[in-house]
């Protein structure tokens, strides 16, 4: 892991993700990446020493205003003490933030994106979703998405939450290598839906050769009953007191997302827990 991008608009949320961000660059040597983005619905992503057409003079000035502010902001968050004992750069852009989070990743090789996001719920989920939401769909690198400060440095127990696809052999990877980092137990849950059910003789039979194929080590195999595969997961991940949900996404767009959702959406929605997803949408 050499780059990590972290989005941030200064507020308690984006800090929470600084401060796990930096936690796990303490452990890997990776460099920081912070991006703040000035949003402008006129324009999609550009950097702020490019050229940004703007119609009025007022506009113009409130814009600029909010350049020098995010410009200022920015320098002294990467130039606090607090980051001294690792390497930090700045972004400043303007436009759209899922947009140019995306450029950013593919323009620097990201290998993790770490963000703040307070999660949403009902009419406001359905009706704008959110940047955290586009970023876990269609983000071509793991995303890990924090709610909370962290409580502990530690990391002992991650659910990942599987649906036995074999694409999800590759993105495994970048579970084991928070294992490795923290000597954290893996719980390969199943959950276990009236839509969607099997007996547990069947199940566990079926987790466990999936687990040979994934050559993990350290780990068990879990079968959980909930209304949900989203519930499930969330109050499974409650019952074994895991620091970390795990799981892959299919990256699904259009008329395929309004009619099957995502369910890792929905968790990183109403989950406290960090979240570490991967689209399997390359």
């Amino acid at each position: 892991m050499k780059r990590i991008l972290v989005p941030t608009d200064f507020s308690d949320q984006a800090k929470y993700a600084l401060d796990a961000a930096h936690k796990i660059a303490l452990k890997t040597g990776a460099a920081l990446v912070l991006i703040h983005v000035i949003e402008d619905a006129n324009v999609t992503s550009v950097h702020y020493t490019g050229e940004v057409e703007l119609p009025e003079m007022t506009d113009r000035l409130f814009m600029m205003r909010m350049i020098e502010k995010g410009k200022k902001n920015l320098e002294k968050l990467a130039t606090s003490e607090a980051f001294a004992d690792i390497v930090v750069e700045q972004e400043l852009r303007i436009g759209s933030p899922y947009h140019n989070i995306r450029d950013i990743v593919s323009e620097q090789e990201v290998d993790l994106v770490v963000m703040g996001t307070k999660g949403s719920s009902g009419v406001e989920e359905f009706l704008i979703g959110s940047n955290a939401e586009k970023v876990v769909r269609h983000a071509k690198c793991p995303v890990l998405t924090i709610h909370e400060k962290l409580q502990s440095d530690s990391l002992d127990t991650i659910v990942y939450a599987t649906a036995l696809d074999e694409d999800e052999i590759a993105s495994f990877e970048v579970v084991k290598a928070f294992q490795a980092m923290y000597g954290a137990k893996i719980n390969i849950v199943r959950i276990n839906t009236p839509n969607n059910f099997q007996p547990d003789r069947v199940a566990l039979k079926e987790l466990e050769e999936f687990a040979e194929k994934l050559g993990v080590d350290n780990y068990e195999v879990r079968i959980f009953n909930d209304n949900s595969e989203e519930e499930g997961i969330i109050y499974f991940a409650e019952q074994v007191k895991a620091e970390l949900i795990a799981m892959a996404t299919h990256g699904r767009t259009g008329l395929s997302h309004l009619l099957g959702g995502s369910i890792a959406e929905d968790v990183v929605n109403h989950t406290r827990r960090p979240v570490l997803t991967y689209s399997l949408k390359k």
